[in-house]
This record gives C-alpha cells, structure tokens and sequence, in this order.
C-alpha cells in the first residue's frame, strides 16, 4: 500500500496517465470516425468485435461494437499480466476498458452523422481515404503508448507477447495477428472490403514500425582523436552521457590509437559536433542510426550545468 501511494504521487506516474488517456481518445477517434462508418476491418480487437457484432445482428440480436471491445479486451488483460508483466498488465487494464467507453464518448458529443455528407458510406467518402487516415492515427498512437510500456490492448497484447518473446519487430507482430482477424471478415464483409482491411494492416505494421524506429532513434558515434580525453569529459559532464574507449591500431600505418563510442539523441549529437568545432578537435568520425536499445539508458533530462 505504501508502495502505491508512493507512486501515485510521482510526476512520472501522472504524466504517462495524460499521455495514456490522451492517445486512447485519439485512437477511439480514429476507430469511430474512419473504421465504423465505412465497416472496414482492419486487423484489430475493433475490427474482430465489428465480425462478431454483425454476427449477431444476422442472428436479429443487436451487441455494441464498444462492448464486444471491452470483453475481449478483459479477457486478453489476464495474457498481458502473466506473460509480459505487471507494468505493463496494469497501464493496459486501463487503457482497454476506456476504449470502449471512449468509442461511445465520440457518438454523444460528437456523432459522425453530422460531418458525413447525406448518402456516403464513409467520413471521407472514399474508403481508401478513411483506410489511410486511420491506419496513420492509429499508429502514431500505438506508437506513443508502446513507447511508456502501454498498448492500446486488444491485438497489441498478442503482438507484444510475440516482441518479447520471439523478438519479433513490433510492427510484423501486429500484421501477422492482424492478418489473421481480418480474414474472419470474410463473414460479414464482401471480398474487396477484407482485401482493403488486409492491405491496411500491412500498412499499419509498416507506419508502426516507422513511428516507432524514429520515437526511439539514436546515434551510435565512434571518434578516434588524440584529444579522447575533452571528448570523454564533455559526453559525461556536460551531455549526461556514458561512453566507451577501446584501444585501436590504424591498419594503414600501425599507429596506436584510441577510439571513444557513446550513443547520443540527435540533439546530444549535434551539440558533440558543435563543440568538436568550436574547440578545433580534429578526428576520424563516424555516425550511424540505432533504432533499439537493450539494458540501461538514461531517460532523463539533461541537467543543466551549474554557473560558477
């Protein structure tokens, strides 16, 4: 109990509930405005509880598309706490079951009845459009949210089981399970519409994985200079930043040497490259882009050096 209290009195905690909060509002608008209009399934929870939603109103039984999405969504919660961890079970738990309640939050305040012209069987009128509009919304918001180790719940559950154990990249996880529910669609929805729900998900696990490569981007840099010794002093006092030295010999001249290697933000980097140049430090210099990072990083701010 003290453990708990302890957090929710943590900026940390309370940030993440705004940005938690704030994408499943986007991403229930995404799912209110571009997917249920046009009847699209893509490969989502949502786009399994439109299959089995329509099911049921073949068999003359009406079931909200929100509530079948929170059901699933309860029951896939029990895989994310067990398999993946409770961090991550109890952002999901929450970001699930408002779904739901989401979805229905956009049909009272703001129904798309009102913004779609008499006639049309989608928001934008074309159903390429909708598709392209949601898969981008959605992405980002899943990316945001995989980013604090939270989902959207649903297929993100089934998509991260298959990340963390088979290392999978996050965006073929989510098309791979994603290409699966669409096919249910076939039950409801003619064959060019499950064609386009299929294309979708491919491009959605393609938009993910871009989202997700550029939100977590750094730059791996390696500097061979005879001035290491400023490098290092100014990555680690001024940056915040670890680094490594590694004793190298030039393969042209036998020359002893030593090279240091940090990863960096792309802010970090330009201010190394800033600060190499305004100290004429003159070396062998190279820079490559690392999308994914194992162990300890450093999420914290650059403090600020103290005025003496």
């Amino acid at each position: 109990m003290k453990e708990l209290l302890q957090t929710l009195g943590t900026w940390k905690f309370w940030k993440e509930f705004i940005i938690m909060t704030v994408g499943m509002l986007i991403a229930a608008a995404a799912v209110y405005y571009f997917l249920m209009p046009s009847n699209l399934v893509i490969g989502s929870i949502t786009g399994l509880s439109m299959v089995i939603s329509g099911l049921f109103g073949l068999a003359g039984i009406t079931v909200k598309v929100s509530v079948v999405v929170t059901v699933i969504n309860a029951i896939l919660l029990i895989l994310a706490w067990v398999l993946i961890g409770h961090e991550f079970g109890a952002k999901t738990v929450y970001t699930a079951l408002i779904l739901g309640p989401f979805i229905e939050f956009w049909e009272k305040v703001f129904p798309v009845e009102r913004i779609m012209e008499p006639g049309a069987t989608s928001l934008m009128g074309d159903v390429w459009f909708d598709l392209l509009c949601f898969v981008l919304i959605l992405s980002a918001s899943q990316t945001i949210l995989f980013n604090i180790n939270a989902s959207t719940g649903g297929l993100d559950i089934l998509a991260k089981i298959v990340n963390k154990y088979l290392h999978f990249d996050i965006g073929t996880s989510v098309s791979v399970a994603g290409a699966l529910i669409c096919c249910t669609a076939f039950a409801i929805n003619p064959f060019r519409i499950v064609v386009v729900g299929l294309i979708g998900t491919w491009i959605n696990g393609l938009a993910l994985d871009y989202f997700t490569a550029g939100l977590n981007r750094r730059k791996r840099v390696c500097i061979i200079s005879s001035r290491y010794e400023e490098i290092r002093k100014y990555i680690i006092e001024d940056l915040q930043r670890g680094c490594s030295l590694y004793s190298v010999t030039g393969g042209y001249n036998g020359h002893q040497n030593t090279e240091i290697q940090a990863l960096l933000t792309q802010d970090e980097f330009a201010s190394l490259m800033n600060y190499l140049k305004e100290n004429d430090i003159h070396g062998f210099i190279t820079a490559g882009n690392v999308s994914e990072i194992y162990g300890d990083w450093n999420q914290k701010k650059r403090k600020k050096k103290k005025i003496s």
